[in-house]
């Protein structure tokens, strides 16, 4: 058993938390002046990013020396990143390069996608400019999905996760924020299926609990939500400029159903109208107390 995984073990037998032990905020974040979220706008995406990360004491408050980094993008289609249906790959390269000056000894990116993952990776422009700021970019694998055990679930007892996923040290979590046709939006807990195996299909039908059975168990370290583009119709999959807003937005959290509720201002949309982020709340995967939420709106 790796160090990592009996640390999670028995603080679990503790009964600290859900969440996996790279899931949880760094002991620095436990101040009380330390943000549990942020909300930056106006700006491009790199300084959208910069301004995020020192807003939380720089990268460095997540990613320690010698971490091994999964950064999880949308790269699930065959779009250009002006049409707003996947990640941006300025955000994503600089979030690589603070990785690597945090001390990550390397970072690798993947995704799951629902187009030709080549045509994917190379016209997201995520490939390109993640690889050139140093990360690791590889199309999935299908011997590398590993079935991990879901406790507590009420429809799903096992699923199989990416092994990469599993095995890093610490992950960051970065959807692009869009509409969704069957799911109203998909912001960081949906971009968490690109992790998944499986007849992804089959989790379509009681979707809330489905995805909240599995999420619960692979929460990640941190969430970035790129809403410097937002696709507010014809979502998922997007394919017309006119359908995409340029909101200049970014948000950051250690709590992925936190960022997840902040995001849904961005359409408009009560909580209660979002029965996936309604499910996590309801099921205990927020960390904090939504109401009294320590955020720190930034405008650039």
């Amino acid at each position: 058993m790796k160090r990592r995984q009996f640390i999670k073990y028995a603080l679990g037998m503790l009964g600290w938390s859900l969440a996996p032990v790279w899931s949880r905020p760094a002991a620095s974040l436990l101040g009380a002046e330390m943000p549990e979220a942020v909300w930056v706008e106006n700006g491009e995406p790199v300084e959208l990013l910069r301004t995020a990360t020192t807003a939380f004491g720089g990268l460095s408050t997540f990613i320690s020396q010698g971490d091994v980094v999964v950064i999880k993008p949308n790269i699930g289609w065959d779009r250009a990143p002006e049409m707003g249906a996947t990640t941006n790959p300025d955000l994503v390269a600089e979030l690589v390069k603070q990785c690597l000056d945090a001390g990550a000894k390397r970072v690798k990116i993947f995704d799951r996608t629902c187009n030709n993952p080549r045509r994917c990776y190379r016209s997201s422009r995520i490939e390109e400019r993640a690889k050139d700021a140093g990360a690791e970019v590889e199309q999935i694998r299908d011997f590398k999905f590993k079935n991990i055990r879901i406790t507590g679930g009420e429809e799903i007892t096992e699923w199989p996760i990416y092994q990469d996923y599993l095995e890093a040290d610490k992950v960051i979590n970065v959807p692009i924020a869009k509409v969704h046709s069957m799911s109203r939006v998909t912001l960081g807990l949906k971009n968490l299926m690109g992790t998944m195996g499986g007849e992804r299909g089959s989790l379509h039908n009681h979707f809330p609990v489905k995805l909240t059975d599995i999420t619960r168990e692979i929460l990640p370290t941190l969430t970035i939500v790129d809403a410097y583009r937002v696709l507010e119709h014809n979502g998922p999959v997007g394919g017309n400029v006119n359908d995409v807003r340029q909101a200049r937005t970014l948000i950051m959290s250690p709590c992925t159903a936190t960022a997840d509720r902040l995001a849904l201002d961005l359409f408009g949309l009560p909580l209660g109208q979002v029965a996936h982020i309604q499910a996590a709340f309801d099921r205990g995967l927020h960390k904090y107390d939504f109401e009294k939420l320590r955020l720190k709106k930034i405008t650039l």
